[in-house]
């Protein structure tokens, strides 16, 4: 599952080289390349981080961290896919408070780890 995992990450990365490629020379593509090209290794970083977490075991908290974490970037690539618009806002706008939210957890210590009790304040 590792190796699947690491794999998709790497063509997650190349992708990446084809966005900013787009970015040197958006002449060279087609018009609505961008798009696409922002919104793929979103979509397929989500996929290869949860597919990475099957590999590592998490515990349902951190299981959980995980899918928030992949919801906002899967919610990033459906704003990147659908350009602009009040559905693109939306979806924005969900990844923003998903990532919020993830940092927030970050912040408080929630799950806690290696039997360290979260505080809040």
């Amino acid at each position: 599952m590792k190796r699947v995992a690491v794999g998709l990450g790497a063509v997650t990365l190349a992708s990446v080289v084809l966005l900013l490629s787009w970015d040197a020379t958006p002449a060279s593509f087609p018009g609505s390349a961008h798009l696409v090209l922002g919104t793929i290794p979103l979509a397929l970083i989500a996929v290869s981080y949860l597919l990475y977490q099957a590999y590592v075991r998490p515990s349902r908290a951190q299981l959980v961290r995980a899918v928030i974490l992949a919801l906002a970037f899967l919610c990033w690539a459906e704003n990147q896919r659908l350009g602009d618009g009040p559905l693109s806002t939306l979806f924005n706008d969900i990844a923003i408070g998903l990532f919020v939210f993830d940092v927030f957890l970050t912040m408080v210590g929630w799950p806690e780890e290696n039997g360290k009790p979260a505080e809040l304040l």
